[in-house]
């Protein structure tokens, strides 16, 4: 039996081992990366989103920022501060 490069990379674990830790460096990153985005001020938030319904032309509407356990029938456009708040929309 002649040995392969490919033969050699399998051996003693070591590719097991290289692909764990690539595995878990890429779902640390992606967790980070997650948590990063959902951090978002809730002023700076709420500033973008009042900016965009604007430019689309809406008028006469209401964001409020609220404790996310107090959200019942209202619609939800943002969530802020990692998720402990949102910020809801209400047409006047």
């Amino acid at each position: 039996m002649t040995a392969s490069p490919y033969n050699a990379a399998f051996t003693g674990g070591a590719f097991m081992r290289k692909f764990v830790v690539v595995l878990s460096v890429t779902v640390a990153m992606s967790t980070l990366a997650s948590a990063g985005v959902q951090k978002k001020n809730c002023e700076e938030l709420k500033s973008e989103i009042a900016a965009k319904l604007d430019a689309k032309g809406v008028k006469n509407y209401t964001l409020e920022i609220v404790a996310a356990e107090s959200v019942k029938d209202e619609k939800v456009v943002g969530t802020c501060d990692g998720g402990s708040k949102k910020i809801t929309y209400k047409r006047n």
